[in-house]
């Protein structure tokens, strides 16, 4: 049952994923124009220069804000990658110390599966 709930939440992750991913490559591309608008920002010397480099920050700016719901793009990505990761993990604690008959042949069962 763990594994079914899994698989329909990485396949609920992927199609949000996949559903959102031009916004998500929009809003990566306007943080990298950011960054690069910013860099020559601080090279320039200029007042008319550096009033020209906020302006067209400002522009950039507002085109990544518009992208601002590719976040729960990310969101996704980040619940897909927990879902792959728990995917092999074994849930079953096994008290190899304990007396009770169903706990030993539950241990038992796990030893000869392996």
């Amino acid at each position: 049952m763990r594994k079914f709930l899994l698989f329909l939440a990485g396949l609920a992750a992927a199609l949000v994923i996949l559903a959102m991913i031009g916004p998500m490559a929009l809003l990566a591309l306007g943080a990298w124009l950011l960054y690069l608008i910013f860099k020559q920002f601080m090279k320039s010397d200029s007042v008319g220069g550096k009033i020209g480099w906020v302006v067209l920050g400002l522009i950039v700016l507002s085109i990544t804000f518009a992208n601002g719901y590719a976040v729960i793009g990310l969101g996704a990505a980040i619940i897909l990658y927990l879902v792959i990761k728990n995917w092999n993990k074994d849930d079953s604690v096994i008290d190899a110390a304990s007396d009770d008959p169903f706990t030993n042949f539950e241990r038992q069962w796990a030893d000869l599966n392996k």
